[in-house]
């Protein structure tokens, strides 16, 4: 009887399934695509389909013979696979069709950076009967509900944006609407265009004064990145710093601003001006890396700079994920004499277990709570609640993002001491910081 519960598995499974890559096949994903689109309604969501060809694969099979080929598909599954979410489905359809089907995708940023990685992700050489062999991918991609509510008319119109994706050349994505083929193109320019920015200087940092409320006096400063592009002039961090993050780039900016902060510090101290510590935001990404101590050495150690005059300001969401990691990197830097801050603290998900477990010198209470602080009785009472938490952590704080006078009187009434924002100065271009450097002081 178990043999034949097993049989009977067994065909019910290949009935379902791929048999060379053991992928749902055509059936299989039409039920599911039907469930998910049923889901998407009642949720109000957006779902996404990737239709993939692999290009070429004749060539592969004609050369190196269909075992060849077959091998090279069931790879190519594999990483579907893994580039694939826990509720998303990989499927493949014919010889050299997959389909990959999202259904966590909040925006067209998420969709065009899965699609990104799954083309990565398929010109990686693939080790093929003792051959490296390269293929690549061209992906069709139609979204629900903008582009069809059926099964049939989304694989269609993935379909079409494929066969113009082939059209234009391989290796590459294109959506079948026009004004969403815009915005990844827009996006992909952008990546293109922050690549050549690392090495054309149109990076710079500029600087925000720390100061104390009473008078004035500069006590630190936050070095922020800034990006001048020659064809698209100033972009927001708000949209260069996500690019950034999804593309890898970070990690090679990141190296950077840590390099030139600390040289420029050095250099105003050389030049006889006020030592105070600079400030330097780190992505949980650099965290995740696992450089960052070793790149904050390398800098101190070019630059010249004590180590207590550098700053390293983290995320919550470098307290996610991997803690263990993450927190021996802190000890190390806390090792060196840096020293470290937890920003926008109390607007993502914060813990008072992090603050026990992780060695901070400094809290930033975010501007989010500092802009409501006179008339939100909420914010003010965070506000306080982080000052007389850090009061008995022995931690500093900062307010950010003062913009009033009455602002700065509410925080120095509660007892905070350091203000940073616009209503002190703006974040300035070093020239301009030398010369609040020099003065010792921002007059109101």
């Amino acid at each position: 009887m178990s043999a034949l519960i097993a049989a009977h598995n067994q065909l019910d499974f290949l009935s379902n399934h791929d048999a060379l890559t053991e992928l749902p096949n055509r059936s299989l994903f039409h039920d599911r695509l039907q469930q998910s689109i049923a889901a998407a309604r009642r949720n109000g969501g957006q779902l996404a389909l990737l239709l993939v060809n692999v290009d070429r694969l004749s060539r592969i099979n004609d050369s190196l013979g269909h075992a060849a080929g077959d091998a090279l598909l069931r790879e190519v599954a594999r990483r579907a696979r893994g580039i694939a979410g826990p509720l998303d489905t990989v499927a493949r359809l014919s010889g050299d069709e997959f389909v990959l089907l999202l259904t966590g995708c909040e925006d067209t940023e998420d969709i065009i950076f899965s699609a990104r990685r799954l083309i990565d992700a398929i010109a990686q050489p693939h080790s093929v009967g003792g051959h490296d062999v390269v293929v690549t991918g061209s992906i069709g991609i139609s979204v629900f509900p903008r582009d069809g509510d059926a099964p049939g008319d989304l694989l269609k119109a993935a379909d079409a944006a494929l066969a113009h994706q082939k059209d234009a050349g391989r290796n590459g994505f294109r959506f079948f609407k026009g004004e969403m083929n815009a915005q990844a193109l827009r996006w992909l320019a952008l990546e293109t265009r922050l690549r050549r920015a690392i090495g054309r200087a149109e990076l710079a940092l500029h600087f925000q004064p720390q100061v104390a409320g009473r008078d004035g006096r500069v006590l630190g400063m936050e070095a922020l990145l800034r990006w001048h592009s020659p064809e698209l002039g100033r972009i927001s961090p708000a949209d260069f710093i996500p690019l950034a993050e999804d593309t890898g780039l970070i990690l090679p900016i990141g190296d950077w601003v840590i390099r030139q902060a600390c040289l420029q510090n050095k250099a105003w101290q050389d030049a006889g001006l006020a030592r105070v510590p600079v400030a330097v935001n780190v992505s949980a990404h650099q965290f995740k890396a696992g450089t960052v101590p070793a790149v904050v050495r390398a800098a101190l150690l070019e630059s010249g700079l004590e180590p207590q005059y550098l700053e390293i300001e983290l995320t919550e969401s470098v307290m996610l994920g991997d803690t263990t990691a993450a927190e021996a990197q802190l000890a190390e830097l806390r090792a060196m004499g840096v020293s470290l801050s937890l920003d926008d603290f109390g607007t993502g998900y914060s813990s008072l277990g992090y603050l026990s477990r992780f060695s901070l010198d400094k809290l930033k209470i975010d501007q989010a709570f500092v802009r409501n602080i006179t008339t939100d009785p909420r914010s003010a009472a965070i506000a306080q609640a982080t000052l007389a938490l850090a009061d008995g952590l022995a931690l500093r704080v900062v307010a950010e993002g003062v913009e009033t006078v009455a602002q700065r009187d509410f925080l120095g009434r509660i007892g905070c001491e350091v203000l940073q924002g616009y209503l002190y100065s703006p974040p300035l271009p070093a020239r301009e910081m030398q010369a609040l450097l020099e003065a010792g002081h921002v007059a109101l």
